[in-house]
């Protein structure tokens, strides 16, 4: 039986299996046009399966209920003709940009609700700090203002014309109204908010701006949110925020939030030449990944590269803190410019960092990658093989030049053969699961 590793609040481990049973929860009401949002603006940032699934959770409600009867992950399974792996990668997506909330219970069979929301509308989605950026990367300038326009209203001229609308008085009588209470669980529409974990000092950015300059009342919630949403799109630290935020604010002491948008994407853009942000925040492609049964030491290091984005599996290795943009600019170029796979990408750094001293080295690293990409290198076992190859041949070449630039004898623990029959004890089995737990 295919199982999936699911963390729940408080790095608590839970296991998704078919046999699992869940509840789908109507939040709010959906239309017509929201269909069309989802398809045009949802579906480019989280997939067709991610959508598939959204919409076979709605199959499950009855048309006059808000709440489903219970059914069990298998049926979701028949439903779609995904892998449990498949729907939970789904399910995630989807509750990352905010159209889904999961509640969890555990017990001899783990019980699921899922409460579906409605997605943002087309002018929030496309005024969006981070959103909209990211589907102007994902869809292209071109086919993003083709998709734009599908949204646009049309141009009336009604200055010839005159406004003969009746208003509510000229229509009703106020007469003998009864009054009742309003009921309180009445079904309307809600949007769930995206939630974005980002570390920012607000309290030392606020205690290095001039007091004479800032309001009391400086950080609001609607601004930090919109500090938080931007310094993560665009990967900016505490320091640089201060000046970002200074030029900022207006004659009242308040943070201007239309200005602080624009200053920073100038800013990014002219730290990265004029390149838009894009998403280093992607895992192996499920097509991709590795089917492997066994308990082995390797199998779970092969499960660990292809679990972890590039990005959380390099702040793993700066022990949970946020990578240098250095480090990042260099892992986006690999994505990107050379367009290796993530779980690739994440052996390759893990390989790096081993033999040469924990540096990534800009030109070293780019070697290594031009040759994988050359080789076509797709799969995490096809890159680790190829590591193993390549420093095989180097410590042959080392011991007949009795050159010394890379440490040859530091070497990742997957190059050793002998892991691929071991099983894990149980202190190896907690390593690899608080690594994945902090990154899932």
């Amino acid at each position: 039986m295919i199982k999936y590793k699911y963390y729940g609040e408080g790095d608590q481990m839970e296991i998704t299996a078919p046999a699992d049973t869940y509840l789908v929860v109507n939040r709010t009401i959906m239309n017509d046009n929201d269909r069309l949002i989802l398809t045009k603006l949802y579906q480019p940032l989280i997939s067709f399966k991610s959508l598939a699934l959204y919409y076979s959770l709605w199959s499950n409600i009855d048309s006059i209920n808000i709440m489903s009867v219970e059914f069990n992950h298998r049926n979701l399974m028949n439903m779609t003709g995904f892998s449990i792996d498949e729907i939970i990668e789904s399910r995630h997506k989807l509750e990352a940009i905010g159209l889904l909330k999961t509640a969890f219970k555990k017990g001899t069979t783990n019980v699921y609700v899922y409460q579906l929301y409605s997605p943002l509308s087309a002018e929030e989605f496309l005024s969006h700090p981070f959103l909209n950026p990211l589907l102007q990367n994902t869809l292209g300038i071109r086919e993003y203002k083709r998709i734009v326009n599908e949204f646009k209203l049309p141009k009336i001229d009604l200055s010839k014309y005159e406004d003969i609308t009746c208003s509510f008085s000229d229509i009703f009588s106020t007469d003998n109204l009864i009054h009742n209470s309003i009921e309180e669980e009445i079904k309307r529409r809600e949007v769930n908010k995206i939630a974005i974990v980002n570390e920012i000092d607000f309290n030392f950015i606020k205690e290095s701006l001039p007091r004479d300059l800032i309001s009391h009342s400086l950080f609001t919630d609607s601004v930090k949110e919109l500090i938080s949403s931007i310094s993560y799109l665009y990967q900016i630290d505490n320091v640089s925020l201060i000046g970002l935020i200074r030029n900022s604010i207006n004659e009242k002491g308040l943070i201007d939030e239309q200005k602080f948008v624009d200053i920073t994407h100038k800013y990014y853009m002219f730290e990265n030449d004029n390149n838009v942000p894009r998403l280093i925040y992607t895992n192996q492609p499920q097509e991709l990944r590795t089917n492997l049964k066994d308990n082995s030491l390797r199998s779970k290091m092969i499960n660990t590269f292809e679990a972890l984005t590039p990005y959380d599996f390099l702040r793993g290795k700066y022990n949970g803190a946020n990578p240098t943009s250095v480090d990042i600019k260099l892992v986006e170029s690999l994505l990107l410019d050379l367009k290796l796979l993530p779980g690739v990408i994440n052996v390759l750094i893990d390989y790096v960092l081993r033999i040469n001293d924990y540096k990534l080295n800009k030109n070293f690293v780019n070697t290594i990658a031009g040759q994988w990409k050359r080789l076509n290198i797709k799969t995490v076992e096809a890159a680790m093989k190829q590591a193993e190859k390549d420093h095989k041949k180097y410590k042959e070449y080392k011991q007949t030049t009795k050159v010394k630039t890379l440490n040859a004898e530091k070497v990742p623990d997957w190059f050793d053969k002998k892991i691929k029959e071991e099983k894990l004890s149980q202190e190896e089995e907690n390593k690899i699961i608080e690594k994945l737990q902090k990154f899932s």
